[in-house]
């Protein structure tokens, strides 16, 4: 037994739930803690099939965070649903072992655990405790916000991403974005990277080594955050701004940090134009590049086929723009 857990003896000792988790919500949560509270040890099967979108390894992860004190295993999803006995030999197969109880919120429990050979403990299948269920979360993952863990957050959330050239507005309209729809913004790493080389008076020229650490750094600065989102992510920059930032100080685009933001998608990006004053805090190329900048973003925008929307005017007649396109990339949900 863990140090931390309690000395009291538990009624089990080997305890199993399943399922497919699809996604891991609050109400599977419950279930798995009253699975731990009550058995020594738990084991949690996340049943897989490929043509599920989120892979069965993704789910058992989330759960592994969202439980660390339980066991998750993955298995391929090959027997009929309401096979129950087809299914407990299966079990049997894959675990090794009888488990002494079954947790389960579902009313195939009682046939499975029989056949199984093991006790059956029926958890919540009201919907009581926790109203519920992963079908109505596949409908509409944002509208049932509340019920999702962290990692399943970053998964569903809406990406969007501020960038442009220097001077432009990109933090201030990240940090409006973030406030308007209470949520987490992700901060440009790589300026933050820069003032503390300035700080430290370190300024040796820039390398590659620099841009591939500043980008991969970015994208794991904003799938952290993700997981605290409400729905929505505001990043102010990201690893394909890092790529062209590269281009600009070293004078050619790197394969290799531009392919560290190849994998990754947002569903908008809003470039900021450049016709607001620019202004030198110290650490700035100067206005004669700005504009260049922002022509080689909105070619690599188009070029690339990522889904733009230019921002200009004053700061409130920016703000009114991108909350409009926001709002309209929140209304499109698509279903698992």
């Amino acid at each position: 037994m863990h140090a931390h857990q309690p000395k009291d003896k538990k009624p089990f000792k080997s305890g199993l739930t399943i399922g497919k988790f699809y996604p891991p919500h609050a109400g599977h949560s419950y279930l798995i803690d009253t699975a731990l509270r009550n058995t020594e040890e738990v084991t949690v099967v996340v049943c897989h099939r490929d043509d599920q979108r989120i892979p069965g390894t993704l789910r058992a992860q989330w759960l592994r965070e969202m439980h660390p004190d339980a066991r998750v295993v993955v298995v391929d999803d090959i027997m009929k649903d309401g096979d129950s006995r087809a299914w407990a030999e299966h079990t049997k197969e894959f675990l090794g072992f009888i488990p002494d109880v079954v947790f389960t919120s579902e009313e195939y429990g009682e046939r499975y655990a029989r056949f199984l050979g093991a006790r059956h403990v029926l958890v919540d299948i009201s919907r009581n405790a926790v109203p519920i269920s992963a079908t109505r979360i596949r409908a509409n993952p944002l509208a049932e916000w509340e019920f999702l863990g962290g990692g399943a957050r970053a998964y569903f959330a809406k990406r969007i991403c501020v960038l442009g050239a220097e001077s432009t507005g990109t933090t201030t309209m990240a940090q409006a974005l973030a406030e308007h729809y209470n949520t987490v913004w992700v901060p440009e790493f790589g300026r933050m990277y820069a003032e503390a080389k300035t700080r430290a008076r370190v300024q040796p020229p820039w390398r590659t080594e620099d841009f591939i650490y500043i980008a991969n750094e970015q994208n794991r600065m904003e799938d952290q955050l993700a997981r605290a989102s409400n729905k929505i992510v505001i990043a102010d920059t990201d690893s394909f701004a890092t790529s062209i930032w590269h281009e600009r100080c070293m004078g050619f685009i790197s394969p290799e940090v531009d392919s560290i933001s190849s994998g990754r998608s947002y569903d908008l990006y809003f470039l900021t134009d450049v016709d607001i004053p620019f202004v030198q805090d110290g650490t700035r190329d100067g206005e004669s590049i700005r504009a260049a900048m922002h022509d080689r973003f909105k070619e690599e925008l188009e070029k690339r086929g990522k889904p733009h929307v230019l921002l200009s005017g004053s700061h409130e007649a920016r703000l009114r723009r991108a909350v409009q396109e926001c709002d309209r990339v929140l209304r499109d949900v698509r279903p698992l």
